[in-house]
């Protein structure tokens, strides 16, 4: 096996072996020191391989088959990136509590399938990891055990499994359209074009995926659920795990266009982007602020790949990827912020905001941070009409909402003039920031292929400028006529069926039922994956 090979499989053996030894009670306790470290394999593996590194595992294994491409190692180095530093924020929030082993385990289950979703080549595998990381999470979700905790976890449990079943048959499709029987990605992705069942297979991947990301209105989970996980646990969730829905451009046919899916697709994208700071700027919590913030930025994301489908643009996929890495690292920063910005007395909270602020405003496309080279990137593909103005629009509407983030930031800031925070929680947030900025800069030359001094044009830089003063402008009008905002609760969507209709009400007790099963056995999550495991298996083996 060559190094490359070594790393790959190291990326999943690590975390691997590390939940393997937390069945000691006495090994459990102490591995929380530990987590920063679970994901190292992941960067050396993407820092080493940019080619294309192929594993296939025994058939003993379900001859599963991993490979790096360029688009898996962006995502999996960024993921693992953010991975370390909330895993030396968890070290340190997870310090003296009782249930901190409880916590190590649902956190390695989700890492081992946030890293191993960047890496799966074929159709099991990939379902394999999308299932772990999606079910696993769970566990982080409702860990605090309180009320609003267990309604999240019931919310996201129950349209996790949804995802999960419009994923399992549109692979299933996927699978019997190829005629040869291989279970490669690339392989289907090929036979799909001229299969009659590309239809359903288009509709049930746009469907599971677009759940993942939080399109609306299947984004009702993720206002709740960022909102009730602890402060890392919500960083991973919302910047690295959610981005396993993005991998789905790899089933993608862009060789032709598709212009009634993709103007479908980059219709509901633009809508959930706006719908997302509108939402948002109503939120007072920080942390649910973040979470409408994803809403938009994940909708915008979606918009790009749509046209991209509409026009058979097979390079879309590139500036894609690398407008997930960037947002991959600022919103798992951002919610880090919000957990050092709580613990941090006001006399020095610009400490926090003024970081923070650089990484907020960079969504929006500030000039000369990791967003603004973003926006870039993707402008391309938007081109300069509808599309494009659009999106220039959805940029002074995340200014707006980031704007509306660092105020309800600055807020939060603890009253107790001698409160303090810790440096083992400032050191992992500042670390995430610095690449936030940094990574993208070093990424774009290579990546996307663009030259700094276009990026630092005069013409370009006012192009990025201009939205966020516009946005800034905004938002001292909105600042002034605050209380002409409505008040809705976060999940809104969810919040209005509950009150309107007695059937959801019902579904919902019924999943908070099996949410306090679930916590009161752990294990009962790993034979939930488990059973995932053998029925998916028995599917592709019959085919």
């Amino acid at each position: 096996m060559t190094n490359s090979g070594t790393l790959l499989s190291a990326t999943l053996a690590l975390p691997l072996v590390m939940l393997a030894a937390c069945l000691s009670p006495h090994l459990r306790n102490r591995m929380p020191a530990l987590l920063a470290f679970a994901p190292l394999p992941a960067v050396a593996a993407a820092l080493n391989e940019f080619g294309g590194t192929t594993l296939v595992l025994p058939r003993a294994l379900l001859g599963l088959t991993f490979v790096l491409d360029r688009s898996g190692a962006m995502l999996l180095g960024a993921s693992a990136l953010l991975w370390i530093a909330a895993g030396a924020y968890a070290t340190v929030f997870l310090r003296g509590h009782p249930d901190r082993g409880r916590f190590t385990v649902w956190w390695l289950m989700t890492l081992t399938g946030s890293l191993g979703i960047f890496i799966a080549a074929d159709l099991m595998s990939f379902y394999l990891f999308f299932t772990l990381v999606s079910l696993a999470a769970y566990g982080l979700v409702v860990f605090d055990g309180t009320s609003d905790a267990k309604r999240a976890g019931a919310v996201y449990v129950s349209l996790a499994v949804l995802g999960e079943a419009l994923l399992l048959m549109g692979f299933v499709l996927l699978a019997a359209s190829e005629p040869n029987g291989s279970l490669l990605i690339s392989d289907t992705a090929v036979s799909f074009a001229t299969s009659p069942l590309r239809n359903a297979v288009l509709a049930f991947l746009i469907l599971g995926f677009g759940l993942k990301i939080g399109l609306v209105p299947l984004h009702v989970w993720m206002p709740l659920t960022y909102s009730a996980a602890p402060i890392p646990a919500a960083a991973i969730l919302s910047g690295a795990a959610v981005k396993a829905g993005i991998i789905f451009i790899r089933f993608l046919p862009f060789d032709q266009a598709r212009p009634n899916w993709g103007a479908a697709l980059a219709a509901v994208g633009f809508f959930s982007a706006f719908y997302g700071v509108a939402i948002g700027i109503t939120q007072s919590n920080p942390k649910t602020v973040l979470a409408y913030s994803s809403v938009s930025q994940m909708g915008l994301l979606a918009a790009v790949i749509g046209i991209g489908l509409t026009v058979g643009d097979t390079s879309v996929a590139t500036p894609a990827i690398f407008y997930a890495v960037h947002h991959t690292l600022v919103k798992g920063g951002l919610f880090l912020a919000v957990g050092v910005g709580a613990l941090t007395r006001e006399r020095r909270l610009w400490l926090v905001v003024f970081p923070a602020a650089v990484l907020a405003l960079g969504l929006g496309g500030l000039p000369l941070t990791g967003g603004a080279l973003a926006k870039l990137a993707i402008k391309g593909s938007l081109g300069d009409g509808a599309a494009g103005t659009l999106a220039t629009l959805s940029s002074i509407a995340s200014t707006v909402l980031m704007i509306h983030f660092l105020q309800r930031l600055k807020s939060d800031a603890p009253e107790d003039p001698h409160a303090s925070t810790s440096t083992g929680l400032v050191v992992p947030w500042l670390t995430i920031a610095i690449a936030a900025v940094v990574l993208p800069w070093a990424l774009y030359p290579r990546i996307v292929g663009g030259s700094f001094s276009d990026v630092l044009a005069p013409k370009e830089l006012w192009a990025a400028l201009w939205p966020v003063l516009v946005g800034g402008l905004l938002s001292i009008a909105l600042w002034r006529r605050a209380n002409w905002l409505p008040s809705i609760l976060s999940g809104d969507v969810l919040v209005f069926l509950e009150r309107a209709t007695p059937a959801v009400r019902n579904l919902a007790a019924a999943m908070e039922g099996l949410d306090r099963r679930l916590r009161e056995w752990p294990i009962a999550g790993v034979l939930f994956v488990a059973l995932t495991i053998v029925l998916i298996g028995t599917l592709f083996a019959g085919h």
